[in-house]
């Protein structure tokens, strides 16, 4: 557990003697998770118990369109769901036991696009990314159902720089640790997405790639579910304790070690 000290006036016989006050640091770090398109946080939940048990406030949310909001499923757009992450960040944040400089944001396809929208916006030291979706800019305002999936389709197949996309600048702003997930036989989000993603982190502190092989986009199967959350739990955990004794993230290209929960079921 990382210390803190504080030099301390102590009054002794009319006189002051000096000392200093070692005391645990309380302040832990905030993980927001944040699920795909026909995702939800009952998804998360069991993830998020095993992040916190490396010493982490975790907090998992629905985006509009989804569960209870189930009614604006065919009117939400990406600005009102990208307010529901910033909502949900403020909201970690003001936690009174979480670092505000510490703050990691876990996202999965369309919530992984969001989590890198948001990094422009508040301070963010982590981000993970599995399988993020990208979208054009136009359109922000359009309802996301709307959106043509044959022109996404070819959009996430061609190689889009990082001044060309609002989330791909603004992960190539980042300068905290990245981690990027991808699975193997993904048809929703092909290799060449996860490409111009890698390719914008130009500026992050460590950047690591990990591939679920013979994974679908919605880790169906309980071993692909099992490998991600291993590795996520296992990221993490290297960065929070990097963060407790100041060294640098870890290096980038490792092969992947497995285990998670239920089926994820999200799509774009």
């Amino acid at each position: 557990m990382s210390t803190r000290a504080n030099t301390i006036d102590i009054a002794v016989d009319g006189k002051h003697i000096d000392g200093t006050l070692v005391a645990p640091d309380t302040m832990v770090p905030g993980v927001l998770l944040v699920h795909g398109w026909d995702g939800s946080q009952d998804q998360y939940i069991a993830r998020a118990h095993e992040i916190a048990a490396l010493g982490c406030v975790c907090l998992t949310f629905d985006l509009r369109g989804h569960v209870r909001h189930q009614d604006e499923y065919n009117t939400v757009s990406r600005e009102e769901n990208l307010q529901d992450v910033l909502a949900a960040y403020d909201v970690l944040v003001g936690h009174p036991v979480v670092d505000p400089r510490a703050i990691a944001i876990v996202g999965s396809s369309y919530g992984g696009y969001l989590a890198a929208l948001v990094t422009a916006m508040r301070q963010v030291r982590w981000l993970a990314l599995r399988v993020p979706a990208l979208y054009r800019d136009e359109d922000w305002h359009v309802p996301k159902r709307q959106l043509k999936r044959e022109d996404l389709a070819a959009y996430r197949r061609s190689r889009v720089a990082a001044e060309e996309n609002r989330a791909l600048r603004a992960c190539s702003a980042f300068e905290g640790d990245a981690l990027i997930v991808e699975s193997e036989h993904d048809p929703v989000v092909p290799h060449q997405t996860i490409q111009n993603y890698k390719a914008a982190f130009t500026r992050a502190r460590s950047l690591t790639y990990r591939v679920i092989p013979d994974a679908d986009h919605a880790l169906t199967e309980k071993k692909w579910q099992q490998a991600y959350t291993a590795l996520l739990v296992h990221w993490m955990g290297e960065m929070v304790l990097s963060a407790r004794t100041g060294s640098t993230g870890p290096g980038a290209q490792e092969p992947l070690a497995t285990t998670d929960e239920q089926a994820l079921g999200e799509a774009d």
